[in-house]
């Protein structure tokens, strides 16, 4: 039994969740599900990233703390992730206590290693604002480029910056011109670990495209020593003498969080928690493409700086960017589709389906509500929830609702053994796409199957024949919900629970006679008006943008 975690990245407390990150987070859940079927033993963590100067001045536009903001957010993500049906085994939260202590601790021996040192930096100050202002809440010109950027990176030419080499910079929340004012702060010294870091790129070819691109881009630019230090008042404070009055700086806090999280999954178990960060274990670090460097950069020199042997990261399942309806999302604007909103009024195996067949896995997509409608009647219910309802429908309405006897079909085993190795191959390697899309071939031939065999006539004409159809209809179903729990697990369970089946991940039978219980619909037809209701919503929210 092998040691999976499986970390998807965490969504700052500042805001509801959009469908971007839904998109980039979902495989995640796959890989959880899948990999408790094949029997592995599981720790899908993550949480809410509470801290920092984004909840900071969204509570300050609230009137609010920023405890109380990011608590009713964390409150919120947790409803919304457990509606999509994603089966973390533990989903915290850096304000937690938990988390607090885990990193304190970290950072204590972090300091320790000769790859820590102070440093005089001018760090960015908004005299308006009253505050010191975090690398991305700091806006102007790339150096490089001239595009308009953040004072973390550019989004255009892709550049690590600082704020100070922006070209007039100002304040991303009030929009004025902000100082510098030179502070003393920790930095680890990430430079140094360019040879470890450009070894764990070279031995995984496996990692997505756009993931080796940016991190070998970083490394050849020449590795930054990033600040470990902070002059923010929302944080965990620095567990240095002479720094108390500091908070450690969010990204050398918040990555930290798969471990803090992996340890509350384990509880008491020091020792599961040990073999999780062992050598045998296997890790997956599922995110967006902008946190890139955050998974392969940054996190793996905490690690390695800290000294203790940590476990590296795998397998790196970074998206690509996702667009409404042309657009680019901006939660600024609302120009973006909630998820709360969205579970509302959709089920969430149709939502799941969407964006693993249709979402940014590889290359950027494009969310438009004509394609969900399409998606779901035509794929989900059009053919999968279609070829289940003709079967079991015909078993109720003409076998008295009893599976019927049937031959030993030796191809069709091979056929769905085959499938089991190919589809469990695809999401281990993060091809979750291509893994669906198998799937769907299958039952796009299962409905051809049913019809060519014709069991309306067969009744009639060769009884042995048509239950021989039905016979194999109904494996093929117990198959498909097993092949298909890890995408779409309420469905699935239905369905697993009609044929009183488990989802183990292995060729699953049926027995004639078996009696089945009452069966319902898997999935409602989507009225096609909802396409133009929910588009003009979106050019209405355009246009008052403009007004």
């Amino acid at each position: 039994m092998r040691q999976i975690l499986i970390g998807g990245a965490w969504p700052y407390a500042n805001g509801s969740l959009h469908i971007g990150h839904i998109a980039g987070l979902l495989p995640g859940d796959v890989l959880a599900r899948y990999h408790r079927a094949i029997g592995d033993k599981v720790y899908f963590v993550s949480g809410s990233d509470c801290h920092g100067t984004p909840v900071a001045i969204r509570a300050k536009q609230e009137n609010k703390t920023p405890q109380e903001v990011s608590d009713f957010y964390h409150r919120e993500f947790v409803e919304c992730f457990e509606r999509l049906g994603f089966s973390y085994d533990a989903y915290t939260k850096t304000s937690a206590n938990e988390h607090k202590d885990f990193v304190r601790d970290f950072h204590r021996k972090l300091y320790e290693s000769p790859y820590v040192y102070e440093k005089e930096v001018p760090q960015a100050y908004c005299e308006s604002c009253n505050t010191f202002l975090a690398d991305r809440f700091v806006l102007g010109k790339c150096p490089k480029c001239g595009s308009d950027t953040r004072g973390d990176q550019c989004d255009s030419c892709g550049a690590v910056l600082e704020p100070e080499t922006l070209i007039e910079p100002k304040c991303a929340v009030c929009g004025k011109t902000i100082s510098f004012k030179n502070s003393t702060h920790l930095y680890i010294a990430i430079s140094k670990l360019r040879s470890e870091l450009e070894t764990l790129v070279e031995n995984h070819p496996e990692w997505r495209k756009n993931a080796i691109a940016f991190t070998n881009r970083y490394i050849n630019e020449g590795l930054r020593d990033r600040a470990l230090t902070r002059d923010l008042e929302w944080g965990i404070s620095v567990p240095k003498e002479g720094y108390e009055n500091k908070t450690i700086y969010i990204w050398a806090e918040n990555v930290l969080g798969y471990l803090s999280a992996s340890k509350v999954a384990a509880g008491e178990d020091t020792n599961a928690f040990s073999k999780l960060w062992g050598k045998e274990a296997k890790h997956y670090y599922v995110h967006g493409k902008d946190n890139i460097p955050f998974h392969t950069i940054i996190l793996p020199a905490l690690l390695l700086g800290n000294g203790d042997a940590w476990h590296l990261p795998d397998q790196i399942v970074s998206s690509e960017y996702l667009t409404l309806e042309g657009r680019k999302i901006s939660t600024s604007q609302n120009y973006a589709i909630w998820v709360k909103d969205l579970l509302d009024h959709y089920e969430a195996d149709s939502i799941r389906y969407f964006f693993i067949a249709n979402g940014p896995e590889k290359k950027d997509a494009d969310f438009s509500w004509r394609e969900y409608v399409h998606s779901h009647n035509g794929e989900l219910l059009g053919a999968y929830g279609n070829f289940i309802n003709r079967t079991l429908a015909f078993i109720e309405k003409y076998c008295d609702g009893v599976v019927p006897q049937g031959n030993n079909n030796v191809e069709l085993n091979h056929q769905i053994d085959s499938l089991y190795s190919t589809v469990g191959k695809l999401i281990e390697s993060g091809s979750f796409k291509d893994a669906i899309n198998e799937i769907f071939d299958f039952i796009r031939n299962a409905n051809k199957y049913f019809d060519t065999e014709q069991p309306w006539i067969t009744r009639n004409t060769d009884k042995n024949a048509c239950d021989n159809t039905l016979y194999q209809c109904v494996q093929i179903i117990a198959n498909l919900a097993v092949l298909l729990s890890p995408f779409l697990p309420f469905s699935s369970e239905k369905v697993l629970k009609w044929l009183d089946l488990s989802n183990k991940w292995e060729r699953q039978q049926v027995e004639s006679g078996y009696l089945l219980p009452e069966v319902g619909i898997l999935f409602q037809r989507i009225d096609k008006k909802v396409i133009e209701e929910e588009t003009e919503k979106l050019k209405d929210i355009l246009n008052q943008n403009k007004n």
